[in-house]
């Protein structure tokens, strides 16, 4: 890399638009926590929700979703119900390069709080806005901060590009813009 990784972030972000808007410092004070990091960026979710919820007792089918599995919202704070599920993006545009793969992983502030999002790779050569699966798994309801930190993105450099990018083979969530539902 020849360049220590927060520095090789803001070169990546700064010069070729890795990340977009870029926060070039940790933002901690009164938030949940985002910027760059120290090897990878805390990212921010954005004010758009879809809340699922079983008021036409649809079925989860990533097949075949069903719209009224959930309802829009957008706002500063959301509130997942108890044992449920929301989706949301992320406020930055990526853009992965060639020699680079993400992996996004939930902040601890929230799996302290028993709100957790799964693992998401982020493949070399994707781009787009990050589609967040965000889950309570607590009896309660929970508070979601828009605009704040949400999850990490620990970047992973290879020597060089792969053989095949995710942009080269046209993968189905390339250039993704907000909340991006199930596709086959």
């Amino acid at each position: 890399m020849g360049l220590k990784a927060d520095n090789w972030i803001r070169k990546m972000s700064l010069e070729q638009g890795m990340i977009e808007p870029f926060v070039d410092e940790q933002k901690r004070e009164g938030v949940i926590s985002f910027g760059v990091s120290s090897y990878g960026y805390d990212i921010r979710v954005a004010d758009e929700f879809k809340i699922f919820t079983n008021v036409h007792s649809s079925i989860v089918d990533a097949k075949n979703f069903d719209p009224h599995a959930y309802v829009d919202f957008k706002g500063d704070v959301c509130l997942i119900p108890p044992n449920s599920f929301v989706l949301a993006h992320s406020v930055e545009m990526i853009r992965m390069p060639p020699t680079v793969t993400g992996v996004v992983l939930c902040k601890s502030t929230y799996i302290r709080s028993g709100v957790l999002i799964p693992t998401t790779v982020l493949e070399a050569g994707w781009e787009g806005i990050i589609t967040l699966e965000i889950s309570n798994v607590t009896p309660l309801p929970a508070k979601i901060y828009a605009n704040e930190g949400i999850a990490q993105v620990l970047f992973f450099v290879g020597d060089e590009p792969c053989d095949v990018s995710y942009a080269a083979r046209a993968g189905k969530y390339q250039n993704q813009k907000g909340v991006v539902l199930p596709r086959v």
